[in-house]
């Protein structure tokens, strides 16, 4: 079955995950970590992409990014992979495909639903047991947004800067959006947002993406969870 064209409208944030093939590691150490990391900021720079929110667990990533330009997403992605593919490889002597194929994104409503969508992500290590709070875990987003820890690879979004009209006030505004546990109800509307490809957002958004795109914005039958993760 061919792939429907990715849809990618300037000015507009996107939720993407990308995982590892058949859920293998993808980070072994800290440093593979923080080589990912450059190289994100980097390609990021170059194709015109603002990272707003990232969290990079062992065998997948998540981000929430805006693209300026209407293939600058694809591009990042792609330098990106291929570059961290090539030193993965390297460093642990091995060949083959590391990422499962093509990422999956989904438009993203930022009045509705882009601070949500941010502490889904930074909430990830939490939900996958791995730490208490999102603030101890050190490859989130989380301390750029909530506690002011300087990140090159970090944009905030324009919904995230009305929060306060000082960094502080947004800072603590920001970490009380967290003292309430995320509603069961957005947790499944981003998860089958993303891995179906839909729009996240109100029926208005929903619907101007439809005469965009000219698919359909409602979900069909829910299929199986992807594994691996909190997802």
């Amino acid at each position: 079955m061919a792939r429907l064209p990715r849809v990618s409208p300037p000015g507009v944030p996107q939720h993407v995950i990308q995982r590892g093939n058949n859920l293998q590691v993808c980070f072994v150490a800290d440093a593979d970590f923080a080589a990912y990391a450059q190289w994100l900021h980097e390609a990021a720079c170059s194709h015109s992409v603002a990272i707003h929110a990232w969290v990079f667990m062992t065998n997948h990533v998540h981000l929430l990014a805006t693209p300026q330009v209407s293939d600058g997403l694809s591009r990042m992605m792609q330098t990106l992979g291929r570059r961290y593919v090539r030193y993965f490889n390297r460093a642990y002597q091995r060949t083959g495909t590391l990422w499962e194929g093509r990422f999956r994104s989904c438009l993203v409503d930022a009045d509705d639903y882009l601070l949500t969508c941010q502490r889904y992500i930074e909430l990830n290590p939490v939900r996958a047991g791995m730490v208490s709070h999102p603030a101890e875990y050190r490859w989130s987003s989380y301390h750029a947004n909530g506690l002011g820890v300087p990140a090159r690879l970090w944009t905030p979004h324009d919904i995230y800067l009305r929060l306060g009209a000082y960094p502080t006030e947004r800072q603590s505004a920001y970490r009380e959006l967290f003292r309430a546990s995320l509603d069961n109800a957005d947790v499944t509307d981003i998860r089958t947002a993303v891995h179906k490809g839909l729009a996240l957002g109100n029926q208005r958004f929903r619907s101007e993406i439809e005469q965009l795109t000219g698919r359909r914005q409602v979900a069909g039958r829910p299929g199986p969870r992807p594994k691996g993760g909190a997802g």
